[in-house]
């Protein structure tokens, strides 16, 4: 594959927004803590973005793996 042609297909990877990033506000006390009873009252939300964040994670790993593996294929 050259190089063009990836960035091709790079550029078509839509943005991803992970809830986790604006989630946090919802869990941190008034002294910018994180507040347990906000964490167990907001839990099953909790675990979905935590989720989410390590399905994207694990995806991204694999990605770069295989970029990684293309680089040193011969051509």
């Amino acid at each position: 594959m050259e190089t063009k042609d990836l960035l091709r297909i790079l550029k078509g990877v839509p943005e991803t927004r992970l809830r986790i990033f604006p989630f946090l506000s919802k869990v941190v006390g008034e002294d910018g803590a994180i507040d347990p009873e906000k964490v167990a009252f907001h839990y099953k939300e909790l675990k979905e973005a935590i989720d989410e964040a390590e399905a994207y994670s694990t995806d991204t790993k694999r990605a770069v793996l295989c970029l990684k593996q293309m680089d040193h294929s011969p051509p």
